[in-house]
């Protein structure tokens, strides 16, 4: 969270001042005070979407779009192995089975591993726009459409981002939006599933409150359309993702006008690019997303820059939760109680999973958080700072 100020704590205090957190019914007591519900109209009108559902964080939003388009136990889901574990969580939680796909510069799912992916038991795709930026949606959309599939996007790190005017999250049936306390606009914790489609907002609805329709004033005498459980989220976390929403445009643009600077300035160091964006004009520009010649070369360059003292970069090749490489407990099902994937097989050995894109694109990968708030001045000393970085790793003279 980069801004936060008097408009929160506006926000929150109208919240305070009802006494009434639960963001349904007490009409009476709340002074029609609806946070989640102006939050929702925020999200909606700065994507374009013609739905949006506001629920307790990312990852609850990314399995209610999931349950909204209609994925479930057994169903195949295609999937990336560069993306916040959630969104494998999600399949998972859901009964479906993850068949991982490869990913190419655009650190997104290529439409080629797609198509390569796809059986006769492919249900869908969940596509992650990853790192601020989007996926080629051009190309994907033709792969979807010929094979009939349905389309989920998670978009947790990309809220704000387009791919020719439309919106990330929006391409597909449904996409899921995150506000935890590290993305472009947080609640504190929060999400949002955003769709087109009514039905599939009823379910998302209905679904992230324990089944429940929401007609009438009486909570006690809903009726209760399907099954759900509890996802909803409070009027508090609502109050302050209405507000963070607001901010978007403005940080886009900064963020852009950043990411522009340190681009021009590193693209100019030999061996160095950038992670491919189909469309400039519709990244959020939340990461510079740096591209080194090989692996070898970005350990040597993270090395440099743990020894210079320089901070706020994520080397997502050893990350933890982020890349496949690392998820020995997926790798081995791990888990508390059976899930329905140990009982249907999964689709795949994923303990021998050949994708030379994600090896290759994440080894040489380094992204470094873009601050709105920054000066000019403090993106020039980043940008001096990283490249004498990369100059010394790669033994090139300044």
């Amino acid at each position: 969270m980069e801004f936060f100020g008097a408009l929160e704590r506006t926000e929150i205090n109208d919240v305070l001042e009802t006494g009434i957190l639960f963001r349904y019914n007490h009409e009476a007591q709340r002074n029609n005070i609806y946070k989640a519900r102006e939050f929702e109209a925020e999200v909606a009108k700065l994507v374009g979407a013609k739905y949006a559902h506001a629920v307790s964080s990312g990852s609850t939003a990314a399995l209610c779009a999931m349950v909204a388009a209609g994925i479930g136990a057994g169903d195949e889901v295609i999937v990336p192995p560069f993306t916040y574990i959630a969104t494998i969580e999600a399949v998972l939680m859901v009964g479906a089975l993850p068949v991982f796909a490869d990913i190419d510069e655009t650190l997104c799912l290529s439409a080629d591993s797609i198509r390569r992916a796809i059986t006769p038991r492919t249900k869908g795709v969940c596509l992650v726009h990853m790192c601020g930026q989007m996926a080629d949606m051009e190309a994907i959309m033709a792969v979807i459409d010929d094979h009939k599939l349905v389309l989920v996007e998670d978009a947790g790190q990309a809220m704000g981002a387009s791919y020719k005017g439309v919106s990330t999250g929006l391409w597909g049936k449904t996409g899921a939006y995150s506000f935890d306390f590290f993305k472009i606009a947080t609640a504190g914790e929060g999400g949002v599933m955003v769709t087109n489609d009514e039905q599939a907002y009823k379910h998302a609805d209905s679904f992230s409150d324990h089944g429940h329709d929401h007609i009438g004033t009486n909570r006690g005498m809903e009726q209760h359309p399907i099954l759900g459980f509890n996802y909803r989220i409070s009027e508090l976390h609502a109050a302050v993702g209405l507000v963070q929403t607001r901010r978007v445009p403005d940080i886009i643009e900064k963020n852009n006008a950043h990411k522009k600077q340190l681009m021009a300035t590193l693209g100019a160091i030999p061996g160095v690019s950038f992670a491919r964006i189909p469309d400039p004009d519709g990244d959020s520009a939340t990461f510079l997303n740096l591209l080194l010649p090989d692996t070898q070369t970005a350990g040597r360059v993270i090395a440099e820059l743990n020894a210079a003292g320089v901070g706020g970069f994520n080397y997502w090749f050893t990350n933890m939760y982020h890349f496949i490489n690392q998820w020995d407990h997926i790798k081995q099902m791990r888990t508390a109680s059976a899930l329905p994937i140990e009982k249907f097989g999964a689709p795949q050995d994923y303990t021998t999973l050949d994708l030379p894109g994600a090896q290759s694109v994440i080894g040489r990968l380094i992204s470094f958080g873009i601050r709105a708030s920054w000066t000019t001045e403090e993106v020039a000393t980043l940008a001096e700072n990283v490249g004498a970085a990369i100059r010394k790793a790669t033994l090139i003279e300044a």
